[in-house]
């Protein structure tokens, strides 16, 4: 299973492996505050393609297809992830304030849709 979590937001029990899925390191956030058991910087957009979105609602349909083919172009960097989530329950952590249209979202889709993989 795959949750989504702000790095804001208190850990608790039931999130399991917690990943941060983000290029850069969350602001306000000391690395030795954040309690997580790896940052998976590589399963991140590109800089060129999150400074393009700009957490653009607008954009976010455009963004996904784009982040998808960044994904299918680099399948090993959801590997940790995938293993993980057959074993039990991931979080991916994330900084951004629209919880409906980041690359976690995204990322948690492109995951489960792509299983077999």
């Amino acid at each position: 299973m795959i949750e989504l979590k702000r790095v804001y937001d208190r850990k608790n029990s039931t999130d399991g492996l917690r990943y941060l899925v983000e290029r850069l390191w969350p602001r306000g956030i000391k690395k030795t505050d954040l309690d997580l058991d790896d940052w998976l910087k590589d399963v991140a957009p590109s800089t060129e393609l999150r400074k393009w979105f700009s957490h653009d609602p607008e954009k976010w349909e455009q963004f996904r297809r784009k982040y998808f083919a960044e994904l299918d172009r680099a399948p090993e960097v959801c590997e940790p992830i995938r293993q993980a989530a057959r074993k039990g329950t991931v979080t991916l952590l994330y900084s951004s304030h629209d919880a409906a249209h980041n690359n976690a979202v995204a990322l948690k889709e492109y995951i489960e849709d792509n299983r077999s993989k």
